[in-house]
């Protein structure tokens, strides 16, 4: 049995102190902040609830794969439902396309759109279904440690999407501009532009139309919860309010971590924080990685996040709902080629209590406004004001009603408090982006090369951003350390 200690307390730190205390190790957890569950933390004010981070629940077999390797399911901890409809995507004022529950209904959709493009819709969507299978199933499952790792006899037939993008595969069947947004759109989750993601990286639009959108009843803090009640019965330790200032190295080993001016002693040491950052908890000559490393790498962009309690039902949205009433790809150019703050900038909403009574007080509407930016940016309370006005009077034209005079409060939340809250990069929201050139093994590593016993997980590391690879990231990573405690 080993001594761990874990610093956070996000989806891969919970994800991998379930796994390793299974496997008998004594497991501590040292969360910073308050409260656990990292950017997936909640807010709650006025009888309001908001999730703070991830607001979609895809790829439920992710899910359903990791309670089932400590003989549960998800239902023994939080209820989901599926959405119908998954999302809306307005491109202006009552033009917009309503993505359904189900591909026919979605194949209904982009033929009412254009004639003929359900059948271009279903020969996509075969591809991306077989990418799923190959890469959920199987690829993100390896701990990136090789290149031979993507070199299977099926990969090595689907060699030629490694080296094309997502955004030529789209442009190649489809010319519709709204019906390419819409299929564009979840490699955003991937944290780049379409034109620079590997088209193979289309499993994530059979994630989207095949699988379908959940909500898990009170939000997405219910799966952190249900896996903090895992940890804890498997005998994981958590300690909130604890802020490590230092990872400690004797002889080339990581053996304590300086937590609030205390030492405090482990066999080994998982970080789940930001990786750029706990490398700065290490003397210099430990680091893997150099500041020149992490300034050329391409990060997932940042958000400016706006909490909002309104004082009435929000009309003619869904529970997901996106603008694209601007320019794609202008706005990812201020986002990946220029950073700056965007001149038009796309958002999204999301009303949870459209389909959760618990999250809202009777008769009133929380929504959760997001703006993708470019991480590094310039974040002041002036420039978030002028961007909420911005988005709230597109908003009120698009949807035909007025809003901000029945705003309760909003409070917003942007590249500062990234930094603050969650130590990270530039204030960077999802991680390092998934592109050709940070794929797999060319992504930091899980395990350190410079210090023993040291090891990380989590959105910057194998095998990428968003909440699913956030739980095989947990998952790998306790495997390697489980790998070494056999040695």
């Amino acid at each position: 049995m080993k001594e761990i200690a874990i610093i956070g307390s996000g989806f891969s730190s919970l994800a991998a102190s379930c796994y390793l205390a299974q496997a008998g190790n004594k497991v501590t957890i040292y969360e910073k902040n308050q409260t656990i569950g990292g950017r997936a933390r909640q807010f709650k004010k006025d009888g309001f609830t908001f999730d703070m981070g991830p607001t979609w629940y895809w790829m439920p077999d992710v899910f359903e794969r990791f309670f089932k390797d400590f003989d549960k399911v998800p239902s023994d901890f939080y209820a989901l439902e599926k959405l119908n409809p998954a999302y809306r995507v307005f491109f202006g004022t009552d033009d917009y396309i309503t993505i359904e529950d189900s591909l026919e209904k979605i194949y209904t959709a982009f033929e009412n759109e254009e004639a003929g493009s359900s059948v271009k819709l279903r020969k996509f969507m075969d591809q991306a279904m077989d990418n799923y299978n190959i890469a959920i199933k199987d690829l993100v499952y390896r701990p990136g440690v090789s290149p031979l790792e993507l070199v299977t006899v099926t990969t090595m037939k689907k060699v030629g999407q490694f080296f094309s993008t997502i955004s030529k595969d789209v442009r190649r069947e489809f010319t519709n501009p709204k019906l390419i947004s819409i299929l564009e759109f979840p490699v955003l989750f991937l944290g780049a532009k379409p034109s620079n993601t590997p088209a193979f990286y289309s499993f994530m639009n059979y994630a989207d139309f095949g699988l379908g959108t959940f909500h898990p009843k009170k939000g997405m803090y219910s799966v952190i919860e249900g896996m903090k009640n895992l940890a804890e019965k498997l005998g994981v330790k958590i300690m909130t309010n604890q802020n490590v200032e230092k990872i400690n190295v004797e002889n080339g080993k990581a053996d304590a971590l300086i937590i609030n001016g205390q030492k405090i002693e482990a066999d080994i040491i998982l970080s789940g924080a930001d990786y750029h950052h706990t490398e700065t908890l290490l003397d210099k000559k430990f680091r893997q990685y150099s500041e020149n490393y992490w300034e050329k790498k391409t990060f997932a962009p940042s958000s400016l996040l706006f909490y909002v309690g309104f004082d009435k039902k929000i009309e003619n949205v869904d529970h997901h709902t996106l603008f694209f009433d601007v320019d794609f790809q202008k706005h990812s150019q201020e986002i990946y080629d220029a950073p700056q703050w965007p001149n038009d900038p796309l958002f999204y909403a999301s009303f949870p209590s459209k389909t959760d009574k618990s999250v809202s007080p009777e008769g009133k509407e929380a929504g959760i406004f997001l703006i993708p930016l470019a991480p590094g940016l310039d974040d002041i309370p002036e420039i978030r004001e002028e961007y909420f006005e911005k988005i709230i009077d597109r908003f009120e034209k698009i949807t035909n009603q007025e809003v901000k005079k029945y705003v309760i409060f909003k409070e917003s939340f942007c590249i500062n408090d990234f930094v603050s809250d969650y130590n990270s990069y530039k204030g960077n929201a999802y991680g390092l982006a998934n592109t050709l050139l940070q794929t797999a093994f060319l992504r930091p590593k899980l395990k350190s090369g410079k210090v023993k016993n040291l090891f990380f997980t989590g959105q910057l590391t194998v095998p990428g951003p968003g909440v699913p690879p956030a739980l095989i990231s947990g998952k790998l990573v306790a495997g390697l350390i489980e790998k070494e405690n056999k040695n």
